[in-house]
């Protein structure tokens, strides 16, 4: 199969169950993984109302932070935040990274891959503009260490930092971002964004005519011979409107013909390593031609703003998202002179479909069958492959049934009420991962029941149990089972069928 259509048909797999945005842009939605603009769930924040009382320190990465009754981040979620998998050399995320930095270069763009993860929640909401009562501020949805500290649920928690330090023209930000999230294949509490984004300063271009200046940036930017579809108009004042208050329509035009230049040549970046990667593998391999195509979009910190979608099958799947910059994020900053561009994905999806790796967990593994199958190729890109299975572990499969408590509620299995406190299905999936850890494949909602007399709500989750570096005993499956029924009981309150 064609390497393309090979990466599409992983794509076409992973897209999410619902929603539309990953956090600046999630842009491969959810759970995977994109950037940041955008819903991050259903559901109400539950944490207003909580005591702040600080209880302990807790140290992540030689910092002490005070730990208060905002505190849910699990054993298994803090050891990630060291491990740094975009910057392991070798790693597929790493790998993922130098290719897509590899289309930025410097000296006008400037890499901060070291950023730590522990953030205020100022610098992850609120210098966004999220309101209070956002759903990605939700306790149910966000990884707290405290009321007013937080791990970063994507990585425009350091755009305003970025934009009112002025060090370059433009900039990418690579890390690990935490969410609480659904459990399947596509989904993990830790993964990774790239945000990118290019300015330009009224105060310092020629004549302070910025389209102008824009414009000659855009002829030092090589051409590529691809297909593409472009058919609406840079903006338009109802689908995608200009910021009239801070934009004329040539600047407009112009940050937005460098923007898609810019992200077209990323997108060509990946599938021509796809492309060698597949004729490594067989010779007589043949690509279809690429075909991708600008869709308007809304997002809440850029305007006019698109999606870039690539054809498969017959049909067009998102890519990335992107737009020109909110004037009122620069504003804020500290930075009014200056307009431009951002653009934000999901490094583990492009992972995912540049080297054919079916399953997210992967990333995670310590195991020398799956690491030492990408040795060398951060010195030299060139030797990119394919990743082979090493092996395929059987699934088990189980359910679990329970009522709610009488006073409880369910909405479409997603958000629920106990003991007076809402929370969300990510409650039931983090109780499952705190137990199976990366033994669980997928959680599914298989069935939900309400009783005709007393109205009383049943659930049932099927959970599928799989290794993906040996077979689990029955055994080990029936014991993580039962422990995953005791705590969802003492945890949620609910009554076991």
């Amino acid at each position: 199969m064609a390497a393309a259509r090979m990466l599409l048909a992983i794509l076409a797999g992973l897209l999410p169950r619902a929603g539309s945005r990953s956090h600046v842009f999630a842009l491969l939605r959810r759970g995977g993984q994109l950037s940041s603009y955008g819903s991050t769930g259903a559901g109400p924040a539950t944490a207003e109302n909580t005591s702040s009382k600080v209880t302990s320190n807790i140290t992540i990465n030689g910092k002490a932070f005070p730990r208060d009754s905002w505190f849910n981040v699990p054993d298994k979620v803090l050891a990630h935040t060291s491990r740094k998998l975009h910057l392991q050399k070798d790693h597929p995320i790493s790998i993922t990274r130098q290719i897509l930095e590899s289309k930025f270069p410097g000296p006008t763009y400037h890499y901060h891959n070291d950023f730590d993860p522990v953030v205020s929640t100022y610098e992850n909401f609120d210098s966004l503009g999220f309101p209070p009562d956002h759903p990605g501020r939700a306790r149910s949805d966000t990884y707290y260490i405290n009321k007013d500290t937080l791990l970063r649920t994507h990585t425009s928690a350091h755009e305003a930092q970025l934009f009112g330090a002025r060090a370059s023209p433009g900039y990418l930000v690579s890390a690990d971002v935490y969410r609480r999230d659904e459990v399947d294949r596509s989904h993990y509490p830790v993964f990774h964004q790239m945000e990118g984004a290019r300015v330009w300063d009224r105060a310092t271009v020629p004549n302070g005519d910025i389209a102008a200046a824009v414009y000659a940036d855009l002829a030092k930017l090589p051409t590529h011979d691809i297909e593409v579809e472009d058919p609406h108009p840079p903006f338009h004042a109802e689908r995608n409107p200009l910021q009239t208050d801070h934009h004329s329509a040539a600047e407009a035009e112009a940050i937005a013909a460098h923007l898609k230049r810019s992200l077209e040549l990323m997108v060509v970046e990946v599938f021509s390593r796809a492309q060698a990667a597949a004729r490594l593998q067989d010779p007589d391999f043949v690509d279809e031609p690429l075909r991708v195509r600008w869709v308007e979009a809304y997002f809440p910190f850029t305007s006019p703003s698109w999606e870039l979608e690539v054809y498969y099958a017959g049909d067009w799947l998102e890519v990335l998202g992107c737009g020109v910059s909110k004037q009122e994020l620069h504003i804020n900053a500290g930075a009014p002179s200056q307009l431009g561009w951002a653009f934000g994905i999901g490094l583990d999806r492009i992972a995912m479909l540049l080297f054919q790796i079916p399953d997210i967990r992967l990333f995670w593994s310590s195991d020398a069958r799956f690491l030492d199958q990408f040795a060398g190729v951060s010195g030299d890109l060139s030797k990119l492959k394919l990743f082979v299975p090493f092996s395929r572990h059987p699934s088990c499969y189980k359910d679990v049934s329970f009522w709610l408590p009488s006073t409880s509620s369910a909405a479409g299995g997603n958000d629920m009420a106990v003991r007076g406190q809402n929370f969300h299905e990510n409650d039931v999936m983090e109780i499952i991962r705190e137990v199976a850890g990366d033994t669980v494949e997928d959680v599914t909602l298989a069935d939900q029941y309400s009783h005709p007399t007393t109205g009383r709500k049943s659930m049932c989750y099927r959970i599928s149990y799989r290794s993906l570096e040996r077979t689990l005993t029955n055994k080990e499956t029936n014991d993580m089972h039962l422990r995953v029924k005791a705590l969802l009981a003492a945890r949620l309150g609910v009554m076991i069928r």
